[in-house]
């Protein structure tokens, strides 16, 4: 049997491009639009929430069988934020430069959409290898549209990336100029939509 026809395959893979969290489920787009200005809080963001989404899928599936039907959101809310509290004092810790630009946006991952949603429709009824690979594909997907976004917002926005000059000073002298919106809200936007635009052209075909 060709692994690409596995059922463990298509679980992680799914998530990362045809039923990717934000561009074809469009859930999470409030983190997208707030941590998306500079590609390092990105990449923090999204590794971040991948840790949260596997670790939570797998101990949500270890305790599917225990947890009582009429109080699973509770235990489903108490192990997420338990990780998301981990994951901002890890954070802290280590990268306290970048936990202060995330401000509250990692505190708030417990009211991701995504987290919930893989939880109840996914964990809840499967066994722990597979909602741990379910967990890490929707995790990386939602990674992999932070991480494009950002590189679009902060190229096009400031000429930067990873904080650093890219786009060269004689084409600011030949009278190139930053396009100001990209880091703003709208620009977030109309990057996110043509990513979904271009998602769908793709499948379409």
């Amino acid at each position: 049997m060709k692994i690409t026809r596995t059922k463990a395959f298509k679980v992680f893979f799914n998530p990362i491009w045809e039923s990717n969290p934000i561009s074809g489920q469009i859930l999470g787009i409030c983190s997208a639009l707030a941590v998306t200005v500079q590609l390092k809080t990105a990449i923090v963001m999204g590794l971040a929430l991948t840790f949260v989404l596997a670790c939570s899928n797998l101990s949500i599936s270890l305790m599917r069988k225990l947890i009582p039907r009429n109080i699973r959101i509770i235990v489903e809310l108490t192990i997420i934020a338990t990780l998301v509290i981990f994951a901002d004092q890890v954070l802290k810790a280590f990268l306290y430069d970048i936990s202060k630009q995330l401000s509250v946006f990692v505190g708030l991952i417990i009211t991701n959409c995504i987290i919930l949603a893989r939880a109840e429709t996914y964990a809840l009824g499967n066994p722990p290898l597979l909602s741990l690979l379910d967990g890490i594909g929707n995790g990386l997907g939602y990674s992999q549209i932070l991480i494009t976004v950002a590189v679009l917002r902060e190229l096009f926005g400031a000429g930067k990336l990873f904080g650093f000059q890219v786009i060269p000073n004689s084409f600011y002298a030949a009278g190139y100029e930053n396009m100001g919106f990209m880091v703003l809200a709208p620009g977030a936007f109309i990057a996110i939509g043509l990513i979904v635009w271009l998602q769908k052209t793709v499948s379409k075909e």
